[in-house]
């Protein structure tokens, strides 16, 4: 359980999210639209953590892993959490979208 919920956090194993975003993962920044246009990684896609259920079945159909992100990651973990009880199996908290930003470098 506790592993779980650490998992559920980002806090697991390490992910290397630039070979993720090599094999084509999707990047879904859940900030709103405001945040979202003040800054983000290039080529994420913008989908308010409110309106996610609604976009659920879309990322499904696209069949790649998706990185959750947002400003600190306390939104990125609840998406990433929507996600999965929609049926997405590949989903990882990316956290906050300048850290994934620098992690994504490395």
């Amino acid at each position: 359980m506790l592993q779980a919920i650490k998992n559920l956090l980002g806090l697991g194993p390490k992910t290397d999210f630039a070979a993720l975003v090599k094999s084509g993962a999707v990047i879904v920044d859940v900030r709103t639209i405001n945040e979202y246009n003040s800054g983000h990684i290039k080529g994420s896609v913008n989908i308010p953590l409110n309106n996610l259920s609604g976009h659920a079945r879309k990322l499904k159909e696209k069949g790649k892993p998706i990185i959750t992100c947002c400003a600190s990651g306390m939104r990125s973990a609840s998406a990433k959490s929507i996600l999965i009880s929609a049926g997405l199996q590949d989903v990882y908290n990316g956290g906050g979208w300048q850290s994934l930003q620098a992690k994504m470098r490395s």
